[in-house]
């Protein structure tokens, strides 16, 4: 069984595709479920941000699972799976390790080194653990990544600017009001995750207020009221009151997560009409987007939308942060491999220990019945002598196989004890089960002291 990447991002599709592939909280436990009764999937878990849709599947074929994870994404999409393929990545067993420490880490960001991935890496294993398509294999890994993204974090200055994608938003819309936020009426249509996210950078830029409008009441309440708590005057209403609200505020963030349009162009020259001339400034963070895209051309509206921050981020670079994190990210995920491996050989060493206890034993029964009246010390030093031979026997090749098994071709030693000494693959499978817990004490062991906020299950 191997770990398999299915996904698409702002690095491999244009945001029209990426928005038929959107999958929102309420869709996922339907595709989970959809793609764990293919012939090849037996763990999953959807990763569905602003700008990626990913599964991470453990399958027992790559070809297979390919199969079963792209033909669930492309029926979502309602897209021709040739089509939807030619936007697809695919990552399996190292490199789809190495992929996902570098997705927690945020190495694969639209803005390099965005902390808010570790959030949402961990709402989707949420989602998936509560759907039943999380297993030991998906439990392990994403514990590890979460690790791993903190650790880079903390360690490379990585993240020192604190950027993320509404961070940059709210930039450029500062931008277009003539340089600085302070003062600035704001309003945010949405209040999930983004939401509290833009209503935390606009109160730190010194918003002079915040109007929180969601489908969720006591959503909106929350919000308004940490805000408040905060000292930043906020207050909620109903999205049927968007145009009177735009009529006086300096910006919108629309950042709701649903599917379809929620701020449609008349709506916004409702708005405008009345503004006498005032500049606005919208952003669209929502993927499928939020925001109609006619508003772009309304008189004295600036436009912020994801195709907008991918074409001014692409060439963003940390210089010698970046380095340091993908040096790690590349220990790290060696690591990782290197326990998998021993711990699968590991069983098969053990197995084979038990079969040669077993033979002496046998042998010294044999002993017994052929020899009963021999002196029982004699018996018991011959017994150890013989022990000891097959303990010296057995100790280069069990060392050298775990040392081996360690390398890229580790797996393939195990298979060739199992082949030369016919031991039973359900007892080593057995003996793997009972190991796991080893296996994630020696991972954890690695890291730098997790926090206990690291914890997903």
């Amino acid at each position: 069984m191997s770990v398999l990447v299915v996904g698409l991002s702002h690095r491999s599709a244009p945001v029209e595709v990426l928005e038929r592939a959107a999958v929102v909280a309420d869709e996922v436990p339907k595709l989970l479920d959809e793609m764990l009764h293919g012939t090849h999937v037996s763990e999953a878990v959807l990763l569905s941000t602003c700008n990626r849709i990913e599964v991470y599947a453990v399958v027992d074929a790559f070809h297979g699972g390919l199969a079963d994870v792209s033909g669930v994404l492309s029926r979502h999409a309602a897209m021709p799976l040739a089509e939807f393929t030619e936007h697809v990545y695919v990552h399996y067993a190292g490199s789809a390790v190495q992929h996902l420490f570098a997705v927690s880490s945020g190495l694969d960001s639209m803005v390099v080194g965005e902390a808010q991935i570790l959030g949402q890496l961990r709402s989707a294993y949420a989602a998936a653990d509560e759907a039943g398509t999380v297993g030991r294999v998906l439990h392990e890994l994403a514990q590890h990544a979460l690790r791993v993204g903190k650790r880079v974090h903390a360690s490379t200055g990585i993240d020192a600017a604190g950027a993320s994608v509404v961070s940059e938003a709210l930039a450029d819309a500062s931008a277009a009001l003539g340089g600085s936020l302070e003062g600035r009426r704001a309003v945010v249509v949405g209040a999930g995750a983004m939401g509290a996210l833009a209503s935390a950078h606009l109160r730190r830029a010194g918003a002079a207020e915040i109007v929180v409008l969601n489908r969720s009441p006591e959503r909106a309440a929350r919000l308004v009221e940490n805000t408040v708590a905060q000292g930043t005057p906020a207050r909620s209403a109903g999205l049927d009151s968007l145009a009177a609200e735009l009529v006086a505020a300096d910006l919108m963030v629309a950042c709701t997560g649903a599917v379809g349009t929620v701020v449609d162009q008349a709506t916004v020259a409702a708005a405008v009409a009345g503004r006498a001339a005032r500049p606005l400034a919208v952003c669209d963070l929502g993927l499928p987007r939020d925001v109609e895209a006619g508003v772009a051309a309304l008189p004295g509206v600036t436009l912020i939308d994801l195709i907008a921050l991918q074409r001014r981020l692409s060439s963003d670079e940390r210089g010698a942060a970046v380095a340091a994190a993908q040096e790690l990210v590349a220990e790290e995920a060696q690591a990782y491999l290197a326990a998998q491996r021993s711990a699968e050989v590991t069983p098969t060493v053990t197995a084979l220990r038990r079969r040669a206890s077993d033979v002496i034993d046998a042998e010294l029964l044999r002993l017994d019945s052929r020899l009963p009246d021999l002196d029982t010390r004699v018996r018991e030093e011959f017994t150890r002598s013989v022990r000891r031979v097959v303990d010296k026997l057995l100790h280069t090749p069990t060392v050298q196989v775990k040392r081996l098994a360690e390398g890229p071709d580790g797996d393939s030693y195990a298979a060739a004890l199992r082949a030369l000494f016919e031991l039973d693959p359900q007892t080593t499978a057995a003996v793997a089960i009972q190991r796991s817990g080893d296996v994630i004490a020696a991972l954890e062991a690695r890291s730098d002291n997790p926090g206990p906020e690291e914890s997903i299950r």
